[in-house]
């Protein structure tokens, strides 16, 4: 990369160091030689490059961000010590068509182009920035400036031009920034080797010249390097003018310095300088208030502990003999700077000799840039430095300094202004908190939401991986009615189906006949069962289970229904006959066993049989006992997407005796008992052992609530791993998965909605393992509501794998898909009415002649495919 500039004589660079301003702003850009995976060479240096992981600091206590900050300054003084550093924090947009590739590759089922289409739309309108942290090390010195400039004008002059590197320095550099990469892991940034495609990236992008793609070779070099470098930069007093490849302005850039701190830092808080970019904003020529992001450019270098405490004795020393010198003058006084002077340094070296803190050197530079206009850049300006006037560090538009400042920011350049740095403590530099902010979820997979801390971003989550990476399979979503979290977690089932699994919900409410609305939107393959007596015969053990097994499993569902005083007479040994007998059948069914028994003459036999004849006929009856229809659609252990609904369920409390049910609580005990046993027996198939599988269960407190429901929860998340299923329970009552040893376990990730009440909250705050106490109340209890007492639905605090807390917006790709999962009663009756309508206009011949004619196998308890 060039800058235009008028080429200065040897005796402009003697002036420059008589006048301290030094021979580096003058020299040329350093030439790259070579970009490999962490590595950046030039004609001068070689530098490895690291990405730096984000800390989730925006929930942590302070506590933890003390310690955070601690673990940071104590690896700058002992991983960096020594050496040149250069931080970077970069900001990205977020790119439909990337993810439109993406997404071709996450999804398997249903419509994928469609979906792919409405997710790359979504992105391209949030225009969300991704902030990227890079940090780079000067490992080796393969040339002084001088010598490169002299062999650089030689070969230009011969129109040749260097641009390769050894293999055998190519390994000794790899292998140092492997070294150092050991030891950065350990580090609170949990750094990385940064790939090979990242680092042509952030060199290309200050060009602001679209680049093709650099081949995917391990090593970048030649004339796909020189592409990726090429720019044309031309200077002025306030900024840097960007031009394109035919000579147009491409974007304007202001370099921002920032001579002036504060004596002290109070941190955690507003004063952390680098965590705090991706909050300023300004207020656009339109009248919206838009992002600013500018970007960091810090190099530093942290002094070895016995140089630093050299410095200080000489500063220290210098200050004694000022004091003792005033102190001998005719006036017999001191001046209190020169005491206080002497007095901090003497208790800095006593620290630096006690602890593991050094001083380092820092430059730090923000970088401002717009592509509209040059008064776009300066209302950008004017925004971060008010920002940080407000935080008492004084921000300066760097005059005269462009092109400089402009050169030392880019990658594999060098220091060039060296007379704005600081000499301070490494907790300085820490305090800033570069790498703090917001960061939870996946580092892959589908995007579920959007960060809503203090770093913007996307928020990855993928249902079914857990079971992939050796992991847990339970999720949780949890809090208070009407905030979202069953339509997130039918969002979540949503993206399952798209990704070819077998997706089950068990729906208790009534209110989820959006998900099937939304699966056909989606072109999934998706069955709609509503349990009732337009489908008997759906939950028939007989039909879900192995027939070795349904014998027993039909007895014990029966014994459930029938009345204490049978069970007394020992009915049970009739029920095991009449069942072994069915089960011989070509076609064992349940309603047979019933009939078998009715017929029987033994008197007790058949007053079971017309008893249970009896509760076929009722509405939670007869998907257990009923003989199935013609048209009946059985549940069946097939991919795809499907939701099970139980209006009417009324489930008895855990603990209670046989005697002392309800009719209607036995009956729904026995046809809750007949749906777990199809969601085990499909999750434990041979077949479909290597399918994923999700299990939703929407107000699981009406399982938690029942001793088969709390063994079926249980069971399910301790297996889920084994059998590549996973779990997603929804409820409004955290606090009765407390007792649930198995299910809290296995919960990986808890998405936290709001919670009214004490005990609400506590509990939720313990699941999200966050202190309990006012203040995590308060968080959780306004989670779910704007400054202004606006309900966000989906607004929640979700608690990663990796136990990173954040606050997230659950988000759909598009408008019509949300309606379609809206489970507002209004808006599902404006729905239906809508249908009907739709209905009643069509022509009677399109409507058929058959006995189904007319009939709405949505909502009539049907498949609905």
């Amino acid at each position: 990369m060039s800058a235009a500039k008028t080429k200065p004589k040897k005796g402009v660079s003697r002036i420059g160091r008589l006048l301290g301003l030094g021979a580096e702003r003058f020299m040329p850009a350093p030439q790259l030689v070579a970009v490999a995976d962490g590595l950046v060479a030039t004609t001068t240096t070689a530098e490895a490059w690291f990405v730096l992981s984000s800390a989730n600091t925006d929930l942590m206590p302070e506590q933890g961000q003390d310690l955070e900050q601690d673990a940071a300054a104590l690896a700058l003084s002992k991983v960096l010590s020594g050496y040149d550093c250069h931080l970077k924090v970069l900001w990205s947009q977020l790119d439909g068509e990337v993810y439109r590739a993406e997404a071709h590759e996450l999804f398997t089922a249903g419509d994928v182009e469609a979906f792919a289409d409405m997710w790359a739309n979504r992105l391209d309108g949030l225009d969300l920035p991704q902030r990227h942290l890079l940090l780079g090390v000067k490992i080796a010195e393969r040339s002084t400036a001088a010598t490169a400039t002299v062999k650089d004008t030689a070969t230009a002059a011969l129109g040749l031009r260097h641009t390769g590197l050894p293999s055998s320095e190519l390994a000794q550099l790899d292998a140092a920034a492997r070294r150092l990469e050991r030891r950065l892991e350990a580090t609170p940034w949990r750094a990385r080797i940064a790939p090979a495609e990242l680092l042509a990236w952030a060199i290309s992008r200050e060009s602001y010249r679209p680049q093709p793609a650099p081949p995917n070779l391990p090593v970048i070099t030649g004339a796909s390097l020189v592409r990726l470098s090429q720019s044309r930069a031309v200077p002025h007093s306030d900024h840097v003018e960007l031009l394109d490849a035919r000579g147009n302005t491409a974007a304007w850039v202001a370099v921002l310095a920032m001579p002036t701190f504060p004596e002290q830092l109070y941190t955690p808080g507003e004063q952390e300088w680098l965590r705090c970019l991706s909050e300023i904003r300004y207020t656009h020529a339109s009248g919206g208030e838009l992002l600013v992001c500018p970007e960091a450019s810090v190099r530093f270098s942290v002094w070895r502990k016995g140089n630093a405490i050299r410095a200080v004795d000489k500063v220290r020393q210098s200050a004694k003999e000022q004091r003792r010198s005033a102190a001998e003058g005719t006036a017999g006084e001191t001046l209190a700077e020169i005491e206080e002077t002497e007095s901090v340094m003497e208790g800095l070296r006593q620290r630096m000799s006690r602890d593991s803190m050094t001083l380092l050197e820092d430059h730090p530079r923000l970088l401002v840039a717009s592509t509209e206009s040059l008064e776009d850049l300066q209302a950008r300006c004017d925004a971060v430095i008010a920002h940080y006037a407000g935080l008492s560090i004084d921000v300066r538009v760097a005059a005269d300094e462009q092109r400089e400042m402009w050169l030392e920011s880019q990658i594999g350049d060098m220091l060039r202004v060296t007379d704005l740095g600081h000499i301070r403590e490494t907790d300085a530099l820490a305090a800033s908190m570069f790498w703090g902010g917001s960061e939870a979820g996946d580092d892959e997979g589908p995007i579920a939401g959007l960060l809503t801390g203090t770093t913007p971003g996307v928020c990855r989550f993928d249902i079914t991986a857990g079971s992939a990476r050796g992991d847990a399979t339970t999720t949780a979503f949890l809090g208070r009615s009407g905030r979202g979290k069953t339509t997130s977690m039918e969002l979540a089932t949503l993206t399952a189906a798209m990704r070819g699994a077998f997706a089950l919900m068990l729906g208790f409410k009534g209110d989820e006949g959006g998900l099937i609305k939304a699966g056909r939107y989606l072109g999934l393959d998706s069955h709609h069962v509503t349990c009732g007596t337009n489908t008997p015969g759906v939950a028939d053990l007989f039909r879900v289970l192995p027939h070795g097994e349904a014998a027993l499993q039909v007895v014990s569902q029966m014994l459930v229904m029938l009345p204490e005083q049978m069970r007394n007479q020992g009915v049970e040994t009739h029920l095991l006959r009449a069942a072994n007998t069915v089960g011989a059948h070509s076609d064992p069914a349940s309603w047979r066993v019933v009939e078998l028994l009715s017929a029987d003459e033994h008197e007790l036999a058949r007053d079971a049989g017309q008893a249970l004849a009896e509760v076929a006929r009722t509405q939670l009856g007869a998907p257990v006992l009923g003989r199935p229809q013609e048209r009946a659609s059985p549940l069946r252990p097939e991919p795809g997407l499907w939701l099970v609904q139980v209006p009417g369920l009324t489930m008895p409390q855990a603990g209670t005796k046989p005697a002392d049910m309800t009719m209607n609580e036995r009956v729904s005990l026995a046809l809750m008992r007949g749906l777990i046993a199809y969601a085990l027996n499909t999750a434990s198939r041979a077949d479909l052992r290597n399918l994923p599988k999700v299990i939703s269960v929407p107000e699981v407190h009406v399982l938690t609530g029942t001793d088969d429901g709390r063994r079926f929860l249980d069971l399910v998340a301790r297996m889920g791993r084994a059998l590549d299923t996973s779990l997603a329970i929804d409820s409004q009552d955290p606090h009765s998965l407390l007792g649930l040893d198995g299910v809290l376990e296995a919960i990986t990730t808890v998405f936290g909605f709001e919670q009214s009440t004490k005990v609400q909250q506590d509990a939720l705050a313990e699941l999200l393992r966050l202190p309990v106490g006012d203040a995590s109340r308060a968080l959780i209890h306004g989670v779910g509501k704007t400054a202004r007492g606006v309900i966000r639905h989906g607004h929640c605090i979700i608690r990663d794998r990796f136990d990173r807390v954040a606050t997230m917006q659950w988000d759909a790709p598009s408008a019509e898909l949300l309606r379609a999962l809206s489970t507002n009663p209004k808006d599902q009756a404006e729905d239906t009415e809508a249908e009907q309508s739709e209905r009643d206009q069509e022509p009677l011949e399109d409507q058929g002649e058959g006995p189904d004619a007319g009939v709405d196998r949505s909502t009539a308890g049907s498949e609905a495919a």
